[in-house]
């Protein structure tokens, strides 16, 4: 993206994009859908906003969900409804290049996916829905580049957005330094029950488990200004860790089995991913098939990156509870059809840099200080035979990164393919992206005295940090440079941000150092 069009973009952001839609007027449309032929719906039907997300070099997914009534279930009618879409070049409309139909259904909580194909690729473009006659809000997307280009990428990583915890005040400066895309790899909600010292309270009385409660939970999370202006300005490629169904779940294992039935959790899954789905920027063939959704896929950027966004939760083995455990070969994060579509995207990619999407940690974090391992069985440290296989793959793949989240802290490190040896090859590098808003504004004197004197243990480590945030990736083919972005608090709606560390990974050399 160049110096001039991301001012340009900029502009357009503080120009009060988002209300463009509200003053379109009907003529802009396609013929024959005057209001007074459309069915009126009660006011203020598209309350959660625009989104869109997995971008194509000729197409990306618009979203939207028509809920008047967003915390009790969406306030529609039980009938389809029609919502008419569009696609321009300009913020005004003036260029439409894409229009047409599509139906909100009850079954999927009057959501609204369009995948819309036929675009030029590295462009942005922007778009809006239409329905009982009443204008969405406008969104801005853009392209993914064209199968050949090289040119430079711009990458938000973000994850764990607690309600409870604090606003989501990041998403500010996030939306300032106008990412092309931004990564999204999990805990998009929690699932915890409301709280009465929390920062801002969930709604409702317990837990979500149905298809309403989800929907109320999804709802609240999206009327957070911050997330819905980012949403509405840049595309998403989304995944889920465990609080989108439940804390610490393996496959269909809950936390607490002694607490429910299979089948009752089973159920549960069910609407929960069904949910997910109803709520994210994501294409048809991730439509869930009861208790199983097709999550994990690879999107491509042009020959600059391929990202492989991988689901760590759906196909594992349930968590270990000792070091045998962790270290038992039977064991498996990903599932062997995953694994396998996997290696082979990795062993064929013709991209500069191969980037990998995984909710959870794959460097090693050992929380025992001197003699000894004490490992961190939910992340990857638990699954260590199926851990240490990849990273020797990693040997014969072209430049690997991976994007994490999960953890609540920024930790960045060296993939060596033995942690068991620090003098192992370093085969890649990991980014743990801090959290969005989970842990709150962290006792960072207290981090401090728990994590310092593990760095002895842990050299692979080269930066551990408890603030919020983010990480922004500027990616060009000689090498990835990132920021750390954090925020002052997140216990105010509003927060300062400043860049925390600055990081380089360069082509051709594994492993980070700090910039």
């Amino acid at each position: 993206m160049t110096g001039a069009a991301s001012t340009d973009r900029r502009r357009f952001l503080t120009g009060g994009a988002a209300v463009l839609g509200a003053a379109a007027t009907a003529q802009l449309w396609l013929p024959g859908t005057a209001q007074a032929a459309e069915i009126p719906l009660s006011e203020d039907v598209f309350s959660l906003g625009v989104a869109s997300g997995d971008p194509l070099p000729d197409g990306v997914v618009l979203w939207t969900r028509l809920a008047p009534d967003p915390l009790n279930g969406g306030g529609m009618p039980d009938r389809n409804v029609s919502v008419q879409w569009q696609v321009a070049s300009d913020a005004r409309f003036r260029d439409v290049v894409r229009a047409g139909f599509t139906v909100a259904r009850p079954a999927l909580g009057h959501s609204v996916h369009v995948d819309v194909r036929g675009l030029r690729p590295g462009r942005t473009y922007w778009f809006r829905f239409r329905a009982g006659g009443q204008f969405s809000p406008t969104g801005r997307t853009r392209t993914a580049p064209a199968a050949t280009a090289t040119g430079a990428l711009r990458v938000a990583l973000a994850s764990c957005q607690n309600w409870q915890q604090g606003y989501f005040t990041p998403y500010a400066d996030m939306l300032e330094q106008d990412p092309d895309v931004v990564l999204f790899v999990g805990d998009y909600i929690y699932e915890s029950t409301p709280s009465a010292t929390a920062v801002r309270k969930h709604e409702g009385t317990g837990e979500p488990y149905t298809l309403t409660q989800y929907r109320n939970r999804y709802a609240q999370y999206r009327s957070d200004p911050g997330l819905a202006a980012m949403h509405a300005n840049a595309p998403f490629v989304v995944t889920f860790d465990d609080h989108e169904v439940d804390n610490d779940y393996a496959g269909q294992v809950p936390q607490d089995p002694d607490k429910q039935t299979h089948d009752a959790f089973v159920d549960r899954i069910t609407a929960a991913y069904q949910v997910y789905y109803e709520h994210m920027p994501v294409r048809a063939t991730a439509v869930p098939s009861g208790p199983h959704i097709q999550m994990y896929r690879r999107l491509e950027f042009g020959r600059l990156a391929r990202l492989n966004v991988l689901d760590t939760r759906q196909f594992r083995s349930d968590q270990a509870t000792s070091q045998a455990g962790a270290q038992d070969p039977s064991t498996t994060m990903l599932g062997t059809e995953q694994k396998q579509w996997l290696l082979k995207g990795l062993r064929g990619s013709p991209a500069r840099w191969n980037l990998i999407a995984s909710q959870v940690m794959m460097a090693e974090t050992d929380l025992k200080v001197g003699e000894g391992k004490l490992w961190y069985y939910d992340a990857w440290d638990g699954y260590q035979a199926e851990r240490n296989a990849l990273l020797k793959e990693f040997q014969q793949v072209r430049n690997p990164v991976v994007l994490t989240g999960d953890r609540h802290l920024t930790m960045v490190s060296d993939l060596r393919t033995d942690y068991a040896d620090p003098g192992s090859p370093v085969v890649g590098a990991e980014f743990v992206g801090t959290s969005i808003s989970s842990n709150g504004d962290q006792d960072q004197a207290a981090f401090h005295a728990q994590f310092d004197p593990l760095k002895g243990d842990n050299p692979h480590w080269k930066l551990v940090d408890a603030h919020r945030g983010y990480h922004l990736f500027d990616i060009r083919k000689d090498g990835i440079d990132a920021r750390v972005r954090t925020v002052n608090t997140v216990l105010k709606p509003t927060a300062t941000a400043g860049t925390l560390a600055r990081l380089r990974v360069a082509a051709g050399s594994p492993g980070v150092s700090l910039a």
